[in-house]
């Protein structure tokens, strides 16, 4: 249909004005400004306003004062006040759609029908068009107490992650008030009796009383089962009173638990020392508990609040019954029917996969993921059972050797195994349980697998059994063991009592015992109160090993080239020359507190050969003489080892079939 343009006017010179209704005769509508979600971006900018269905709506025509009608009833269909009865019964949504365009084509009302996408609210679970109804419902102001709300939530709470504080605080300073009454089958009813005849409610303290008596005695669906003059007090009877069907918001319901649960039981605190769930949360429970509580007893019923992210698969989407990506978590402990692809992990698998996530955020699970933390349960298992092993013929209190007289290698050791628990302690203090796991996982793979175990072999396969040097390792093994159980023990539990059950002083005990049963880590323990109080001493060495490691790094690579190249095979095989400029103090000094020369010449635990895991190893002042070596690695980093030099030959002398080390004096 051709249209003439006829002239242009302006959105807000219309507003004052007046215009016949489209489907009624002889009923004017006024035209009134809108809100900001109307834009011309998003269809023409003029649209129907029905303040009885919709929200934006409803608050344009409280401003303007117009009349709120919802012609429609609790099945969807018009009721007799849709225009003037004439839609009465109709599906709002079906037929009653079309009698509407009918309607408007007839008055002449309608120029053009047309379909066309746009956006329209669906209900999440039957994916059907919702309607937007106004209809009477109970609330409860927040304005009495919204300030001291506001204050609980700054002064009187920690928030875990900080971020909650900030999104709680702004949702409920602009919080409206609360709509507490919903129309359910079945809740915990709102308890008010109503005039039969004007509807009129009717509520005081005395029925409140009598109402909570009775569940008190019977429990709230007697509300539902008992007539109105049953439950009322005696002076309401016989009135024809009627009970309300309105049930009570259910997060009313949930944020009334404090008073159930920690206020109301003398084991419990009241405030919670905790509350934990969904960062979605902070619209529901968190806030629900907080209003309640501060409304009745002023305080906030919560001390600390944690808030974690959705669980999703393993390529970031939401799981659904619908898509089939859901993972079940006895699946992962069990196994599927196909171990090969379903394998059963255990429930410390699981646990350790909770703890790995940075709750914080949205965190992945699946397949893919579950097979890497796998991998890092089995890292950490083997470092336990490694050190099982070579503990098996040590007893701490008899073979055990005064902490201050262990080699520095040792006493570098407790220290960070020290420094290690006291952060992982402060790490579950703040719920920071990746924090623990990293923290756990690195120290057993990277301190203890890749470097202290490592250069300890020698001392535990080689040495008599009772000689010093062993039994100051196994000394050290003990304590790493005893301590790395408990740290895992809230993590790993069914591991850390695998290994408790192990341990010699557990299998000695005549009553069955549980690491459980025996507390958290000793605070007063001697090697830790030997690094908390020595913490310069400890810093001095700590920083002397750190100069050390990062020098055997480059005497690993060094020993890398030699071995691809066939020259040596073993790093016992290796001959090992370091060259450090003058410059690199720190380097120089870290290295002179090590004895050099051949392995086989000392039981020295300090010393190069021992640390570095090679027949013969010297600190040279020539650089040319590092340069003679077969293989030759340069260190150009702007690291601890800059200007480092590392040169390898393969060790003069014959292998001793014992220690494997290389040595001139091997048969002489």
């Amino acid at each position: 249909r051709e249209l003439e343009v006829l002239g242009d006017v302006k959105g807000k010179e219309l507003v004052g004005l007046t215009y016949e209704h489209p489907l009624r005769q002889n009923v004017t509508c006024p035209v009134v400004a809108g809100g900001d979600y109307i834009t011309t971006e998003s269809g023409t900018g003029l649209v129907h306003t029905a303040p009885g269905h919709g929200q934006e709506d409803y608050v344009v025509g409280m401003r303007e004062k117009l009349e709120m009608v919802s012609p429609v009833d609790d099945a969807g269909r018009f009721t007799a006040e849709a225009v003037d009865g004439q839609l009465e019964g109709m599906s709002v949504l079906t037929d009653g759609n079309e009698a509407c365009i009918k309607m408007a084509l007839e008055n002449g009302a309608l120029l053009l029908e047309e379909p066309y996408a746009h956006k329209y609210p669906y209900d999440w679970r039957t994916k059907k068009p919702t309607i937007f109804r106004c209809t009477e419902q109970w609330f409860a102001s927040v304005d009495g107490f919204r300030e001291r709300a506001l204050d609980a939530i700054k002064d009187d709470v920690a928030w875990v992650p900080a971020s909650g504080e900030k999104r709680i605080h702004n949702m409920v300073e602009g919080r409206a008030d609360w709509c507490i009454s919903r129309q359910r089958v079945w809740g915990v009813p709102i308890p008010v009796f109503y005039e039969a005849d004007t509807r009129e409610p009717v509520l005081d303290d005395e029925i409140i009383r009598a109402v909570q008596q009775l569940f008190r005695e019977k429990g709230s669906d007697s509300w539902f089962e008992m007539q109105a003059d049953e439950i009322l007090p005696e002076k309401y009877r016989g009135r024809g009173l009627v009970k309300g069907t309105d049930t009570m918001d259910v997060w009313f319901d949930s944020g009334c638990s404090w008073a159930a649960v920690s206020d109301s039981r003398d084991s419990l605190n009241f405030p919670a020392d905790l509350y934990l769930e969904g960062s979605d949360q902070h619209r529901g429970w968190f806030q629900s508990s907080l209003l309640t509580s501060v409304a009745s007893r002023g305080e906030a019923p919560y001390r600390r609040v944690l808030t974690h992210g959705f669980v999703l698969d393993e390529k970031g989407i939401k799981m659904s019954k619908s898509i089939g990506n859901v993972v079940d978590p006895m699946e992962i402990i069990a196994g599927g029917p196909n171990k090969k692809t379903h394998p059963a992990y255990g429930a410390d698998v699981l646990r350790l996969w909770v703890a790995s996530a940075d709750y914080s955020n949205d965190v992945l699970i699946g397949p893919g993921i579950l097979k890497q933390i796998a991998d890092s349960y089995r890292k950490l298992r083997n470092t336990l059972r490694y050190l099982i092993g070579n503990t098996s013929d040590f007893d701490p209190k008899r073979d055990g050797l005064p902490l201050d007289q262990l080699p520095a290698l040792d006493r570098y050791m407790l220290g960070s195994l020290a420094r290690v628990a006291a952060d992982a302690q402060k790490a579950y203090d703040e719920f920071q349980f990746v924090r623990v796991y990293q923290l756990l996982l690195r120290f057993a793979t990277v301190d203890l697998s890749n470097f202290y175990l490592d250069i300890a072999k020698d001392r535990l396969y080689i040495a008599a059994p009772s000689a010093a040097r062993r039994r100051s390792c196994q000394t050290v093994l003990a304590l790493l063991l005893q301590d790395i159980t408990v740290l895992l023990a809230p993590i790993l539990p069914h591991m850390a009592e695998d290994v408790y059950q192990a341990l010699p002083a557990t299998r000695a005990c005549a009553e069955p015992s549980s690491l459980f049963e025996h507390g958290w880590l000793d605070s007063d323990a001697l090697h830790r109160e030997l690094w908390s109080s020595g913490a310069d001493e400890h810093g001095k060495l700590e920083q002397t090993w750190k100069e050390i490691r990062a020098a055997r790094d480059v005497v690993n690579r060094c020993m890398e080239l030699a071995r691809s190249e066939k020259t040596i095979g073993a790093s016992l095989d290796a001959k090992v020359r370091i060259y450090v400029p003058t410059s690199a103090n720190a380097m120089v000094e870290a290295l002179s507190s090590l004895r050099g020369g051949r392995l086989g010449a000392t039981d020295e635990v300090d010393s190069l050969s021992s640390v570095f895991i090679a027949s013969d190893v010297e600190v040279v002042t020539d650089e040319e003489l590092v340069r003679e070596c077969r293989h030759v690695v340069a260190d150009e980093s702007d690291g601890p080892t800059k200007g480092m030099v590392v040169g390898v030959d393969r060790a003069e002398g014959t292998k001793c079939e014992r220690c494997w080390c290389i040595d001139p004096a091997v048969g002489s």
